[in-house]
């Protein structure tokens, strides 16, 4: 027997079907040559990252007619993808927007290194994420495909579609070869930007090595040290939070670049009770996704008011003790790197040595200083006890009664002393 004729109520429902499911348009071979040279001029210039995103979104949504189009691309460490790119604003959610690999479509796509397209009810998918930032998240069609180098998945192009969309066998394809081939590009242009970051951090450490050596106060040590860090790590707030010399069970601000008043004047840390304080007993970084939800984090209201999210905090230690603590906020939740760690732990041991320099000089100025003094009293003793015929311990008490009496140092006392023998002696001669 022939295939069996539908009837009246079989057509209707299938006519349905194809108007809920807008079909490709076909792509001509003049449309095919005009992608692939747009790939070209893309693989041939050359271009910063964000640029080159921009490119591949442009060429993406021209050849699919999408109504979104999205670019993740992997961090350093390959288990987590970032939304770099979008065909819609999102500036909030660039570089924030995070996916573990196999998490939702995208990161089962960039594990399996194969495309997927559904057709509509695309959020019902069991493998699909909800972001409430993410209005696309409710569109009906979804085509993920992973961008390859070297066969191997460096990210995730995603294109969406708000009604029903059938993806055909060719549009598949091209967006597979346009994410292959420019794979290479985008590889270098992450590499490229992450030589011009390492320099930017290089630059920035030179400048804290030289103020560690310069002969500046350490106030202005420190306050340079906060506002580098700042620009290394693109942080809002940077601060460093020294343990108090005579409670040791407290930290103090000691530098922040930070313009609030409130924040600049926050009380002092408990170390048995506060987050930071956490970091100096453990002598090892510690990091907060959002310091809002964070128990042992004290200013939980202050940090909504400044819109203050993600934080790390590192310890700064001298000879195996922790002297301190340096920290940075983002505004956006950040999952932090460790080559961030890294880079914010070696400020903190060259903060920690500024800090430990200053001491010994201090010390040793005070000693100098204290030497000298011992050096005037033993000379104006001496005065004393041939002008008045004073023993030694007559002469000293003399000087310490009469520096009681004025509120003044010995060492003034003992230089008022020379001071008039000499005067004495040259009006006598």
């Amino acid at each position: 027997m022939g295939e069996r004729a539908r009837g009246p109520k079989e057509q209707g429902a299938t006519m349905t079907k194809q108007r809920n499911a807008e079909a490709d348009l076909n792509i001509s071979h003049a449309e095919e040559l005009k992608i692939l040279r747009q790939i070209v001029d893309i693989t041939s210039s050359e271009m910063d990252l964000a640029r080159t995103l921009k490119e591949v979104v442009g060429i993406v949504n021209d050849t699919t007619q999408a109504d979104s189009v999205f670019i993740y691309l992997f961090d350093e460490t390959k288990t987590n993808l970032t939304l770099m790119a979008s065909k819609l604003p999102h500036k909030k959610m660039l570089g924030n927007l995070v996916l573990k690999v196999g998490e939702g479509i995208t990161g089962w796509v960039a594990q399996e290194n194969k495309p997927v397209a559904i057709s509509q009810n695309a959020y019902q998918d069991a493998r699909f994420k909800n972001f409430d930032v993410l209005p696309e998240d409710r569109y009906e069609a979804f085509l993920s495909v992973p961008i390859v180098y070297k066969g191997k998945a460096i990210g995730v192009i995603n294109v969406q579609h708000k009604k029903p969309h059938n993806y055909s066998s060719q549009t598949v394809n091209i967006i597979c070869t346009i994410a292959k081939q420019v794979g290479g590009v985008i590889e270098h242009a992450v590499l490229y930007e992450h030589i011009k970051q390492k320099a930017k951090q290089f630059d920035s450490l030179v400048k804290v090595s030289q103020s560690i050596t310069s002969e500046n106060y350490l106030d202005e040590i420190l306050n340079l040290i906060v506002v580098v860090t700042a620009e290394i790590l693109n942080s809002k707030i940077c601060s460093i939070l020294l343990l108090d010399d005579k409670k040791e069970k407290e930290l103090v601000i000691k530098a922040t670049q930070s313009l609030s008043e409130e924040y600049k004047k926050k009380p002092n840390l408990n170390v048995d009770r506060s987050f930071l304080g956490e970091v100096i007993k453990c002598k090892k970084p510690l990091a907060c996704q959002d310091v809002r939800q964070e128990q042992k984090y004290f200013y939980r209201d202050m940090a909504v008011k400044e819109n203050l999210t993600s934080m790390i905090a590192v310890p700064m230690i001298v000879k195996d003790t922790a002297i301190g603590v340096i920290n940075v906020y983002t505004k956006e939740p950040h999952v932090f790197t460790d080559e961030e760690i890294g880079v914010l732990q070696m400020v903190a041991n060259q903060a920690a040595v500024a800090v430990e320099n200053t001491k010994l000089m201090q010390e040793a100025l005070k000693a100098k200083e204290a030497l000298e003094t011992r050096k005037l009293v033993d000379r104006a003793k001496g005065i004393l006890m041939r002008m008045n015929n004073l023993s030694e311990q007559a002469a000293y008490r003399l000087i310490h009664k009469k520096s009681m009496d004025t509120c003044r140092s010995m060492k003034e006392i003992a230089e008022s002393v020379i001071l008039m023998d000499e005067l004495n002696s040259a009006s006598s001669s």
